[in-house]
């Protein structure tokens, strides 16, 4: 890249364990993306941080993040705190890149949506499994009639949590912070890649319910809904099992589209008689291409792939679930 070249300019909102795993990394190797700023209330870690990923300089206000000059500023905080810092950083003119949920409800996310339209700004979300091969790759089957048209769809995703009192990530099964429990945390992914497959979701059922775990949000949940484009979808997530699942399959009339774990490369497509193994490799940072793309978007005035149109259709569904 010369000199000259335009960059954006980032700032950080939030600086805990998605941070560290992805997020930071993902804003500093971009290309046309500069790690600028990053921002936590605590001063020591936030200076850590700063540090460890090469920003120029850190603010234990994110308020004074979003007034600095940073273009643009990705939100990785409590889903309580996103709707207020997105729609602060689009009325001081900064393009938004928000962690999934996109908001604690949909009128939030409506919120977010106008501020960044009024702004001019662009406003993405991190539902990053947009970009994985595996998918990409079954989008592009379903679109050439590989199995027919799709019938049935089921999505498990199993993860055994259970924080206690102490424990850095406890916010994610305090309502208040959350939103919810696994459906809201992660069964939102495979809302994203449901509404991605197969458009707007015309109908919707959900049962939320504590089987094993005493806290304020689902331990369990299920979710049946059936789409403009088809088919009938099933996701069923949970907390409370040890044994961990993350599986995507979708039947069509005349064959099946098997993915055994969804961060994985497997595709396994059943069809005519036959049986095709393609492998297609997820990226080794899972955020690095959604960073990618919004960048891109800055820089060429395009739209997000995933934008908050995208963020707010997956919170509709969240709230008919959780009636």
């Amino acid at each position: 890249m010369s000199e000259n070249a335009p960059v954006v300019r980032w700032g950080l909102i939030g600086c805990g364990d998605i941070a560290v795993k992805r997020v930071a990394a993902a804003l500093r190797n971009a290309p046309g993306s500069h790690l600028v700023a990053v921002s936590r209330r605590q001063a020591d870690r936030a200076l850590e941080f700063a540090r460890r990923f090469g920003a120029e300089r850190w603010h234990a206000s994110w308020e004074d993040l979003v007034r600095s000059d940073v273009d643009a500023v990705y939100i990785a905080t409590p889903v309580d705190l996103h709707a207020r810092m997105a729609i602060a950083a689009a009325e001081a003119g900064k393009h938004v890149l928000c962690e999934k949920p996109m908001a604690l409800d949909v009128g939030e996310c409506d919120r977010m949506v106008r501020a960044a339209e009024k702004s001019g700004v662009k406003l993405g979300v991190a539902y990053y499994r947009r970009f994985y091969p595996v998918l990409r790759r079954l989008k592009e089957l379903l679109a050439e009639g590989a199995i027919g048209a799709p019938v049935l769809v089921q999505a498990d995703a199993f993860e055994a949590f259970d924080p206690g009192p102490e424990h850095p990530r406890r916010w994610f099964v305090d309502k208040s912070q959350s939103g919810g429990g696994p459906m809201f945390d992660f069964g939102c992914h495979r809302l994203e890649v449901f509404v991605n497959l197969f458009g707007l979701a015309t109908e919707i059922r959900g049962l939320t319910a504590q089987v094993a775990l005493a806290r304020s949000v689902e331990d369990t949940a299920v979710a049946v809904l059936r789409f403009e484009n088809g088919p009938v979808a099933t996701l069923r997530v949970t907390h409370a099992t040890s044994l961990p699942k993350d599986v995507l399959e979708i039947h069509g009339r005349t064959g099946s589209i098997h993915i055994p774990r969804l961060n994985g490369p497997d595709l396994l497509i059943r069809a005519n008689g036959n049986e095709v193994l393609e492998r297609h490799p997820p990226f080794e940072n899972l955020h690095q291409p959604l960073v990618d793309q919004f960048v891109r978007a800055v820089l060429e005035d395009e739209a997000p792939e995933v934008d908050g149109r995208v963020g707010l259709e997956v919170n509709r569904i969240l709230a008919a679930v959780y009636g």
